[in-house]
């Protein structure tokens, strides 16, 4: 493959992204069969494909999940800056100053926010980690809103009363959909960058080279 086909300049994004496609579609007919299993059980209606989409039972299990990455990344980001771990390839130097910490020059190939200045500088200084966020709270409000309608469904098909959004808010199911999801995020954040005090992969990015010490960063 030539190297500089458009596959192989972004073939780490493009791999990754079908490789969600492939899940979120596999996730999303086997979420509609379950679903429609459960209905059947209640004798209610199935639902068609296009009803399913805007169910609560897909919405909800889908940002429910986006909500956990983008908070897990957000906090990453954040919290790279300043706190260190020894012997980590995720960890800048103990004693070090990295590149990443320098102010930025204006020059011929620099992003423009970088030659503009000034309150768009500030801004692009953190756009990583405010995009995360904003796409954490986008996320969050779509989790709670599938969530509720979720909720709701099933109070219908228990003919039971719907709740509204303020006294669902106060309920634990909601919230034990977010702290599921959060406290394995950042298990896996902290398996990463323990285990590659000690652990390898040759030709990755998020490891160190395999004849590096042990105590060595990255």
């Amino acid at each position: 493959m030539s190297k500089n086909s458009f596959f192989y300049r972004n073939s780490l994004s493009i791999v990754v992204l079908t490789l969600m496609l492939l899940c979120l579609c596999g996730q999303f007919f086997t979420g509609w069969e379950t679903q429609n299993k459960e209905l059947a059980e209640h004798s209610k209606a199935a639902l068609s494909i296009g009803e399913y989409i805007h169910s609560g039972h897909f919405i909800q299990a889908t940002f429910e999940n986006w909500e956990s990455e983008f908070l897990q990344m957000m906090l990453y980001v954040v919290l790279t800056v300043s706190l260190r771990q020894k012997g980590s390839s995720e960890s800048k130097s103990l004693d070090k100053e990295e590149d990443v910490d320098r102010e930025p020059r204006p020059h011929s190939k620099a992003p423009w926010p970088v030659k503009k200045g000034g309150i768009w500088l500030k801004i692009y200084k953190h756009s990583l980690s405010l995009a995360f966020g904003i796409l954490f709270l986008i996320s969050f409000s779509l989790h709670f809103y599938g969530s509720l309608k979720d909720f709701n469904e099933e109070q219908f098909m228990k003919n039971q009363p719907a709740v509204s959004a303020y006294d669902y808010l106060s309920k634990s199911r909601f919230w034990f959909e977010s702290f599921q999801n959060w406290q394995s995020e950042f298990l896996a954040v902290a398996s990463l960058v323990i285990l590659s005090i000690w652990l390898r992969e040759k030709g990755s990015p998020e490891s160190k080279p395999v004849d590096a010490p042990h105590d060595e960063n990255a």
